[in-house]
């Protein structure tokens, strides 16, 4: 056991790795954890992965969907790293969701890599996280590292999503190996135009599985039925119905405001909240009730 400033590292003996984890070829000899990890029976770990050279689309994509999870038994397994990794650390602990950070070193504070999630990784063991290596705690991250960890986060994990993907990347390893562990694998749609986009693109051409929103994703992993029906309106707020009900065909955003007496800037928020909770969303210009 090695005490830090903050944190506390442990080993994990074999009986207490997650047992997906054992199901892998290459079963990690040892397993370094700060913080206490989620109980698996009881959580759906989903890891959530994609580029460092992320765009704003990624970057917001990233954040609804997992806000969409709140109040859900999920957990965010990424890989701490710069880009969509952090982005979706930080929106799971935005959304009150448990997450485990498998960085590409060790655990101790002075090599937790990159530097600059050093306050990230010590705020999601605060908020009842996990960072979990195979490495020794003061191993330092080297570029085999980081494919080398992917296999634990492919393996801890149910399911993976990725966000957004170049051709040849990291992401795509993680992406094979899901595939390779019969795990379920999840792709964001990009835009056609981004090379961010062409390695989800090329996985959606394969089979992965397409989520465009968080209710998809919650139909896919079984915590809501599939085409649910008739809406009960009194889950919603009276200006989340009023929208609702005038949805019943599907309308150009401008026409929404022109239509109710709410000033536009609320009924643009209450707009991004019903597509947040994958109520509406937004086709060929109009927006339209899923």
């Amino acid at each position: 056991m090695k005490a830090s400033h903050s944190y506390t590292i442990d080993t994990l003996s074999r009986e207490e790795f997650p047992p997906a984890l054992l199901e892998i070829p290459q079963v990690p000899e040892k397993l370094f954890v700060a913080g206490e990890l989620p109980n698996p029976s009881e959580y759906y770990y989903l890891s959530v992965v994609g580029s460092r050279k992320y765009t704003s689309y990624g970057k917001e994509v990233c954040e609804r969907i997992i806000s969409g999870l709140a109040g859900y038994p999920i957990c965010i397994v990424s890989g701490l790293a710069m880009g969509i990794d952090g982005i979706a650390h930080r929106a799971a602990l935005d959304a009150g969701l448990r997450t485990i950070a498998v960085p590409g070193s060790g655990l101790d504070q002075s090599v937790i890599y990159p530097r600059t999630h050093l306050g990230l990784a010590k705020e999601i063991i605060e908020n009842g996280g996990t960072l979990l290596s195979e490495y020794e705690p003061d191993f330092r991250a080297t570029p085999w590292s980081f494919p080398q960890r992917n296999r634990i986060m492919a393996g801890l994990s149910q399911g993976v999503l990725i966000i957004e993907a170049e051709e040849k990347s990291g992401t795509l390893i993680t992406a094979r190996m899901a595939l390779d562990y019969n795990r379920n694998v999840f792709t964001v749609p990009g835009p056609i135009f981004s090379a961010t986009s062409k390695g989800t693109n090329n996985l959606l051409r394969q089979g992965a599985t397409p989520i465009t929103s968080a209710k998809d994703l919650l139909e896919e992993i079984g915590f809501i039925e599939q085409q649910t029906g008739t809406l009960d309106l009194t889950l919603f707020t009276p200006e989340e119905q009023a929208i609702i009900i005038l949805l019943d065909e599907p309308l150009a955003r401008e026409d929404i405001l022109a239509s109710l007496d709410t000033p536009p800037a609320q009924t643009l928020s209450t707009l991004t909240v019903l597509e947040i909770k994958g109520v509406i969303h937004e086709r060929m210009g109009k927006i339209e009730r899923v």
